[in-house]
């Protein structure tokens, strides 16, 4: 529950909107998606029905606000995994692992995934990462480590859809060999 008062007002709002897009996640991961109202969520984050229909118009919006939330924090890790690795080949390896490793378990073709993957933030998303690693690409291409005989951005879009399949792979030892043969086609050839 979001403190009552907090130092600025615009501190306290973020609270609440933080508070109930916590709350939802929670509510949703425990009784199912059908089974989440406003009413729970308000009771759940400790405020009145009146004061969340001013911070969202309908349970939808919530969760499509927790989920850009999500995946924005999962494009703040992945340029951190980036910044904190060594040469261009070690860059491109760290974030394509830590990419698949995100990806794996990540629910799809249910309701939840198919209402939180037709907002605008998705494509806006993808955009940003495939350029994250095109420019990792472009990096090792230029460092020796990539291939130069295929543009970075179709290989941007073949490691992209390879570490999709990470999403069904049962270990992170499956992820880790999926990353690995995924470099594999990204080496120049000897």
């Amino acid at each position: 529950m979001p403190k009552l008062w907090t130092e600025t007002v615009e501190d306290h709002r973020r609270a609440v909107r933080d508070a109930t897009l916590d709350a939802t996640a929670r509510l949703v991961a425990e009784h199912g998606l059908a089974a989440v109202t406003m009413s729970r969520i308000a009771t759940a984050t400790g405020i009145g029905r009146a004061t969340l229909y001013k911070y969202f118009p309908d349970v939808e919006a919530i969760l499509m606000a927790w989920h850009e939330r999500q995946v924005s924090g999962h494009l703040e890790q992945l340029a951190r995994v980036r910044d904190q690795a060594g040469d261009a080949g070690q860059r491109l390896e760290a974030v394509l692992e830590a990419y698949a490793l995100m990806t794996r378990g990540r629910p799809h073709g249910t309701d939840l995934s198919a209402l939180l993957h037709r907002g605008d933030h998705v494509a806006r998303a993808h955009d940003h990462l495939a350029g994250l690693i095109e420019g990792l690409l472009a990096d090792g291409v230029s460092s020796g480590d990539v291939r130069g005989d295929v543009a970075p951005g179709e290989l941007a879009g073949y490691c992209l859809h390879a570490l999709g399949a990470a999403s069904a792979l049962p270990s992170e030892a499956a992820v880790r060999r999926l990353v690995t043969v995924t470099l594999a086609g990204l080496r120049p050839a000897r």
